[in-house]
C-alpha cells in the first residue's frame, strides 16, 4: 500500500544485498543498519524511535543467533522483520466485545480523519465478519449533515440506525440508543462523535461525558495516517485524556510515509487494532503487525490475501484451495491463475499486489498504469499450458517453454518470471503451513463444508 511504499523500496534495496550473504562482518552491518536508519527517518519515524529499534537490531545482529546460523544473511532480515512486528505490538489486538450485550464502541478522533465512515465500516466488518446485530449512532449534533450521512450509511451495510437531533445533548443521545439497543437485541452498539480541528478542552471534556455516560468496552481513536509523526503525537494526547482501548489507521490508500503505523503504539501505548485501505465501504482490515512486517520487507501477506479472498471472492474456490493445503498438496499454476482471475474481476489488482510474496519489492508497483496487464499476461501463459504443466512446472523443458510464448504471445523471459514468482509463493506457503495458515484454512472448510444432510 502507498503508506509503506518508500519504505519498502528503501529497505529491500538494502537488505537485499545482506541476505545472501554467507558470512556478516561488523562492517557490512553496519552499512546496512544506516540505510535502514535512513528509511526509518525518510518515513517519518521519530529519532528517538528509530535509534532504539536500531540498536536493538544491531545488538541481536551482532550477538549468537546470526553468528551460529547457517544463513547469517537470511537471519539478519528474520530480526529486522521481527523488530518492526514488535515496534507495531507484535500481533492483532482484537476487539474486546465479552460483554452483556450491547457492546459499546465509541469512535474518536480528530475532524477529518474520517470518523462516520469508518464507524459504517467497523459495522459492516461486524456484521459479515462476526455475524453481530450491529447498530450506529452519531452523538454529532454540530454537523447535521453527519447525521444524515450516518443514517445513509448504517441502510447500505445493513445495519440499525438510532436517530438522532443536532438539538440533543450527546450524552443523552447515546443514554438513549443504548435503551433502544437492548430492547432490539442489538450486540454492538457504535457511537459516532464529533471532531475538532485539533485537541481542544471543550472536545475532550464532551468525550468524557460522553464516554462516562455510556462505559464503551472499547473507545477506538480515529487517525488520519497522511498526517505522519503528528499522528502519533495526537495519539498520545488523546490516550492521556481519555481512556482508550486501541486506533484504527485510515487513509493507508493515501501517498503517507509509514512514519504513523511504525511509531503510533510506541508513542502513545495504544495498539493499532484496524486499518482503513481504501473508500470502498469494505475497505478495513485488521491490523496484524507481523503481516504489515512482512509486507514492508517484500515479503508478501499470504494470509491477509487468503482473509480478502474469503472475504470477497468466489467462497467454493476458496475452500478448494483450503482444502488442498490442508491435505499436503502443492499450491500450483492453477490456484495462481484462479487467483489472477478473481482479483482482477473484483476490480482490487493494485491493491492485492504487495500480498504476493515477491511483489512487494517491485518499485512503484501499485502506481504502474500497466500492472493489471502484467498480470493478465501470467494469466495468458498459464492457459497455454496444458494441464500437467499447471500442475507441475518443473516439467517444462526448452521445446515446451517454446510453445507456450508461442501461444500465448510473449517471450522465455516472461515466462521464466512467472515461474520464478510461484515458486517463491510455493516457498512461503510451506514455511507458514502448521502455523497461523493452517489453522485459518481448517476454519475455512469447516466454515464452507455443509453439515451432514445439507443445509
Amino acid at each position: 500500500m502507498p503508506i509503506f511504499e518508500n519504505l519498502s523500496g528503501r529497505l529491500t534495496s538494502s537488505l537485499r544485498k545482506i541476505s545472501g550473504r554467507t558470512s556478516l562482518s561488523e562492517t557490512n552491518i553496519r552499512d546496512t543498519l544506516r540505510q535502514v536508519r535512513i528509511a526509518l527517518i525518510e518515513a517519518d519515524v521519530s529519532l528517538s524511535v528509530v535509534k532504539e529499534i536500531v540498536e536493538q537490531i544491531k545488538d541481536r545482529a551482532l550477538g549468537q543467533e546470526v553468528k551460529n546460523s547457517l544463513t547469517p544473511g537470511q537471519q539478519f532480515l528474520k530480526i529486522v522483520q521481527a523488530e518492526l512486528t514488535t515496534l507495531m505490538g507484535s500481533k492483532n489486538e482484537a476487539l474486546n466485545l465479552s460483554v452483556q450485550p450491547p457492546a459499546v464502541i465509541l469512535i474518536a478522533g480528530l475532524q477529518g480523519a474520517g470518523k462516520t465512515t469508518t464507524a459504517a465500516k467497523l459495522a459492516k466488518l461486524l456484521i459479515e465478519r462476526d455475524k453481530k446485530k450491529v447498530m450506529l449512532v452519531s452523538a454529532d449534533v454540530y454537523r447535521p449533515a453527519a447525521i444524515k450521512q450516518l443514517e445513509i450509511l448504517s441502510s447500505e451495510v445493513n445495519a440499525k440506525f438510532f436517530e438522532s437531533k443536532n438539538t440533543q445533548k450527546p450524552e443523552k443521545i447515546v443514554q438513549a440508543a443504548m435503551q433502544d439497543a437492548k430492547k432490539s437485541f442489538v450486540d454492538v452498539l457504535i457511537v459516532d462523535t464529533a471532531g475538532r480541528l485539533h485537541v481542544d478542552s471543550e472536545m475532550m471534556s464532551e468525550l468524557s461525558r460522553i464516554q462516562f455516560s455510556c462505559e464503551p468496552i472499547e473507545t477506538l481513536f480515529v487517525l488520519d495516517a497522511m498526517t505522519g509523526q503528528d499522528a502519533s503525537n495526537t495519539a498520545a494526547e488523546f490516550s492521556r485524556q481519555l481512556s482508550l482501548t486501541g486506533i484504527i489507521l485510515t487513509k493507508a490508500d493515501g501517498d503517507a510515509r509509514g512514519g504513523a503505523a511504525l511509531t503510533v503504539k510506541k508513542i502513545s501505548g495504544k495498539p493499532i487494532k484496524f486499518l482503513g485501505v481504501g473508500e470502498k465501504i469494505d475497505d478495513l482490515e485488521s491490523f496484524h503487525p507481523e503481516r504489515i512486517a512482512s509486507r514492508i520487507l517484500g515479503m508478501g501477506d499470504m494470509l491477509g490475501l487468503i482473509e480478502e479472498a474469503e472475504r470477497k471472492v468466489d467462497k467454493h474456490k476458496a475452500q478448494k484451495l483450503a482444502s488442498k493445503f490442508i491435505r499436503g498438496k502443492t499450491f500450483d499454476l492453477e490456484d495462481l491463475r484462479d487467483q489472477l482471475h478473481q482479483m482482477r474481476d473484483m476490480g482490487g489488482m493494485s491493491g492485492m499486489i504487495e500480498k504476493l510474496p515477491g511483489f512487494g519489492n517491485m518499485p512503484n508497483v501499485t502506481q504502474q498504469s500497466n500492472a493489471i496487464n502484467q498480470f493478465a499476461r501470467m494469466e495468458v501463459i498459464i492457459d497455454s499450458m496444458t494441464p500437467a504443466e499447471r500442475r507441475n512446472p518443473d516439467i517444462l523443458n526448452g521445446s515446451r517453454k517454446r510453445r507456450i510464448t508461442r501461444g500465448s504471445g510473449t517471450t522465455i523471459q516472461d515466462l521464466n518470471r512467472l515461474v520464478k514468482q510461484y515458486k517463491q509463493m510455493g516457498k512461503m506457503m510451506k514455511r507458514m503451513k502448521g502455523r497461523d495458515m493452517g489453522n485459518m484454512m481448517r476454519g475455512l472448510v469447516a466454515k464452507h463444508t455443509p453439515p451432514k444432510g445439507g443445509y
